[in-house]
């Protein structure tokens, strides 16, 4: 079993905030002309060749219990559908946007934590959360008039990913990061692969395979190597800190996203929307200094025989 260290899980969730929205952006330049399962699928392709043999290199085991293998496959299955639900909406909306709109998904993780797994949440980390979520709202102003249905997917992601990321909690310590993303990976090729071959030649065009330019190419191949980089420091966080801990922490993706989105398409926020996301980094950063400043004190504190 591994010990929490909460200041190490926050900062392994601040890559995955950085890494995460740049891969959603190379998904939103893809997903107009390459179908969104053989997106999935070269996605997780790509964690697959390249875990596979960084396990046999270091000699990793990657054998799971049979309730870990369970969990595992379970989370697969809401990978590849978040995935393809967050693609989907991107065709649609904004990438700030996107993101925003599923960022209820702390909020859900944080009472997950609290009724599934019986994590310790105190009203700092309820309000931080809140602040954050407020923030949310002055980001997130999407007409659903004008966009329509697709606005409802980042919502629907939300719900998926907070059952990942309770999920992972569940398994995080109690498997290796890297060998958990392999097996990831070779489960999600293994249930696409038959699915693209079987509806080829079907009418659904988005589960057909599409001819990929050489630079269209080169960008599937980000969206692998960022997906993959960003799940294990996500699943690292999750060895060392509680989810409701991380929660508040995921809400400095928005303002990632809105730099990038800004940098490759862009869009940037009017003034409401920017102050949503100067709220989001206030209550991010209170996070880290409260939990550095528990860290010290419990640091400070003797021993007790």
């Amino acid at each position: 079993m591994t010990m929490d260290r909460p200041l190490l899980g926050i900062m392994l969730m601040l890559g995955f905030c950085v890494l995460a929205p740049i891969g959603d952006a190379v998904a939103k330049i893809l997903g107009h002309t390459v179908p969104i399962g053989q997106l999935v699928l070269v996605r997780f392709a790509v964690q697959v060749i390249l875990l596979i043999p960084l396990i046999w290199i270091t000699q990793r085991a990657w054998r799971m219990t049979r309730r870990v293998m369970v969990l595992t496959l379970i989370r697969t299955v809401l990978h590849i559908i978040g995935i393809g639900a967050m693609v989907t909406a991107l065709k649609y909306l904004p990438l700030a946007d996107a993101i925003a709109i599923a960022f209820v998904m702390p909020f859900l993780m944080l009472i997950l934590g609290k009724y599934a797994l019986n994590e310790e949440i105190g009203p700092r980390r309820i309000m931080a959360c809140a602040v954050g979520f407020i923030g949310t709202l002055f980001v997130v102003q999407p007409s659903f008039a004008d966009v329509g249905w697709p606005a409802l997917l980042p919502l629907g992601v939300a719900v998926n990913f907070a059952l990942f990321m309770l999920v992972t909690r569940q398994i995080a310590k109690e498997t290796d990061p890297i060998s958990l993303q392999a097996v990831s990976g070779v489960m999600a090729v293994c249930m696409i692969a038959p699915v693209l071959f079987l509806f080829q030649n079907s009418s659904f065009s988005q589960l057909q395979w599409a001819e990929v330019s050489g630079f269209d190419w080169t960008l599937l191949l980000s969206i692998g190597v960022l997906g993959t980089i960003a799940h294990l420091l996500m699943t690292w966080s999750l060895r060392y800190a509680p989810s409701a801990t991380l929660a508040p922490m995921q809400y400095l993706e928005i303002p990632f996203a809105t730099i990038i989105g800004f940098l490759v398409f862009g869009d940037w926020p009017n003034p409401m929307a920017a102050t949503g996301i100067l709220i989001t980094i206030a209550a991010g950063l209170y996070v880290v200094l409260r939990e550095r400043a528990i860290a010290r004190t419990l640091v400070a504190e003797p021993s007790i025989p």
